[in-house]
């Protein structure tokens, strides 16, 4: 199930049909050209989304808090693809790991952001 809101671009419910949870997170991450696994109480992940959005972009958001069957599976699975504790934000652009948000807003600052989000197809500006 997936709804388009006005603010945040597409949310999507999960899906916990894989056994392996890395291989859903990559099969997710690669449906479209920008996918933010988020949580929807969490402040990082709100700035993240604003971001984007306020960039023009309309990222595909995996809310796994909002999934009760397989939410939990993922975010073990992002912590251990990340290796820290914390495992929301999440961002992937054109279906390659960008990293959290530390490394998206790093990648905004130096420049490198735009053009990643051109190659993925995410804006044409």
């Amino acid at each position: 199930m997936h709804y388009q809101t006005e603010s945040w671009g597409f949310y999507m419910a999960t899906r916990s049909s894989y056994s392996d949870p890395l291989e859903h997170i990559e099969r997710m991450a690669s449906e479209s050209a920008v996918v933010i696994f988020s949580i929807s109480t969490c402040c990082m992940c709100h700035a993240i989304k604003r971001l984007f959005c306020g960039m023009g972009v309309n990222p595909t958001v995996y809310e796994l808090d909002e999934d009760p069957r397989g939410g939990k599976d993922l975010e073990r699975a992002l912590m251990s693809l990340m290796g820290t504790s914390n495992a929301v934000p999440v961002v992937f652009i054109g279906g390659k790991l960008v990293g959290t948000v530390d490394r998206v807003m790093a990648s905004h600052i130096n420049g490198s952001l735009v053009p990643l989000l051109k190659q993925a197809g995410a804006l044409w500006l």
